[in-house]
């Protein structure tokens, strides 16, 4: 049986060391949704680093046998879902709030098919291969959050919106992380659009620019996803508005820094600094409360 208040707690250390401005915006949810919040970043971390030789996010490293490490998660996940005890607390934490936020299970077993696409060692030739990919490591995050917040799955619009929040987030990240990608043997720009610039090697100084101007794109195309995520969390209660259009700022400033910087972003891992997370709150506070 399930011990929730053991799981509450490893599941709000996992995100407090993985992830600062997640862990940030967490704090504005009620407590009931705060606590579920952490029960699914906690898989959704735990996925992650079994996939990419982590410790809660930091640099990549090789995984041996990525074959088996996906078939690990696939059968913990299947496990978790119906309703078994895993002995893996983040595994467990993903069973215990599907349950209690009723997420469909497709849903979970939509980001098990992101890490086989990155098991697989994926890359995008399109734009499409790149936003079906953002879809399952990140657009079915803000669709399962959608239900730990309380949405109807089959609100569709609003379920779009929030899908459409985890894409921005994504776009966002793969602009950020388009040099650390590159020197752990990934990379995430289509085909296509490296070969319209003429880059070949991403490490090599002369591809700068080029890369510079598709973190650009990448952010541009975050930005209306954004501006949709909006139109959906006027619909949420207020603290789980607040948190949201928090957090969409906050994301949101790393795109446009990157765009901002262009090839200095290459140099540095953009973030969000602690004074401009407070600003982020405070003014998303003033919009959940004017936002109609």
């Amino acid at each position: 049986m399930r011990n929730r208040a053991a799981l509450v707690a490893h599941a709000r250390e996992s995100i407090r060391r993985g992830s600062k401005s997640f862990w940030f915006a967490s704090k504005l949810f009620d407590p009931a949704t705060r606590e579920r919040a952490w029960l699914l970043y906690s898989w959704c971390r735990a996925c992650d680093d079994m996939m990419d030789g982590q410790d809660h996010g930091g640099a990549l490293s090789a995984v041996d046998d990525p074959a088996a490490r996906l078939a690990q998660l696939q059968s913990l996940t299947t496990r978790a879902l119906a309703g078994e005890t895993t002995g893996n607390p983040a595994f467990d934490a993903l069973g215990l709030v599907a349950a209690e936020c009723h997420i469909p299970h497709a849903l979970p077993h939509d980001l098990v098919k992101g890490m086989a696409m990155d098991a697989a060692a994926f890359r995008p030739q399109s734009q499409d291969d790149l936003m079906r990919y953002c879809y399952h490591v990140a657009g079915v995050v803000g669709l399962m959050m959608a239900c730990v917040m309380g949405v109807d799955p089959a609100d569709t619009d609003t379920m779009q919106r929030a899908n459409d929040l985890g894409l921005a987030f994504q776009l966002n990240n793969i602009a950020r992380d388009v040099m650390e990608d590159a020197e752990g043997g990934r990379c995430y720009l289509p085909a296509d659009w490296l070969a319209e610039v003429g880059a070949t090697d991403l490490l090599a100084p002369e591809s700068r620019p080029a890369l510079a101007t598709l973190t650009r794109r990448l952010a541009d195309m975050a930005a209306p996803l954004e501006a949709s995520a909006r139109i959906g969390a006027a619909r949420l209660p207020f603290r789980s508005r607040w948190a949201v259009l928090a957090a969409a700022g906050i994301y949101g400033d790393i795109g446009r820094e990157v765009a901002r910087l262009g090839e200095a972003a290459l140099d540095q891992r953009v973030s969000t600094s602690a004074p401009a997370k407070l600003g982020h709150v405070a003014h998303a506070w003033l919009q959940a409360i004017t936002m109609r």
